[in-house]
């Protein structure tokens, strides 16, 4: 009887030298495919490294209140800041910080400014003053400080003669900052106006 099994095919056995051949026509496959790119991906990544080499990249933090040179003469007292708040106010991207703040005083009220805050152009340096939306010299006090959007609002008050004392202002009005064509144009808000934003009724000054 003589046996099924016939003598092996030259096709149907393996040697090394064709598993080494096999191999390296892979690896070559899988090299030349991480050299080709979807033409999507590659415009994709050019187009953000253009926006980040034209435009730096927004401050991560908004500057801080307490480390800004303020343009205030308070003499030996120290400058206090009795309120602060931070948004984009000039939609570029980043925060700016709005400070209210007055010479420490223990008794009355002193008068607030009011003055917006940059990022510094240098890294270490303290934050710049880069508008001033109200002065000291205007003898006024600020509070009721709220940002809705990008329009800053306050309740500011004074005296209507120089018999009222300095503790006790006798006249208030409501005003609102908007940045408007490169600067911040202040307006004074209606009595409808005091009522949907929550702050007391402006009265003249």
């Amino acid at each position: 009887m003589q046996s099924m099994a016939g003598p092996d095919l030259p096709h149907t056995g393996t040697t090394p030298m064709q598993w080494l051949a096999t191999a390296t026509a892979v690896a070559g496959v899988v090299a030349l495919a991480s050299f080709v790119q979807p033409t999507g991906a590659t415009a994709s990544a050019a187009s953000a490294a253009t926006s980040a080499a034209g435009r730096p990249a927004p401050a991560a933090t908004a500057p801080d209140a307490g480390a800004a040179h303020y343009p205030l003469d308070c003499g030996p007292n120290k400058v206090d800041v009795a309120d602060k708040l931070s948004g984009d106010l000039d939609g570029d991207g980043g925060p700016e910080t709005v400070a209210v703040v007055r010479c420490h005083a223990e008794m009355g009220t002193p008068p607030s400014g009011v003055y917006v805050l940059a990022a510094p152009s240098v890294k270490g340096a303290a934050p710049r003053v880069v508008a001033t939306l109200v002065d000291p010299a205007d003898k006024l006090s600020v509070r009721d400080l709220t940002l809705t959007g990008r329009a800053l609002s306050a309740t500011l008050s004074g005296y209507s003669s120089t018999d009222v004392p300095r503790c006790c202002p006798d006249v208030h009005k409501a005003a609102k900052w908007q940045w408007q064509n490169g600067k911040f144009v202040e307006s004074e808000l209606s009595a409808a106006e005091d009522a949907e934003d929550g702050l007391p009724a402006a009265r003249g000054v």
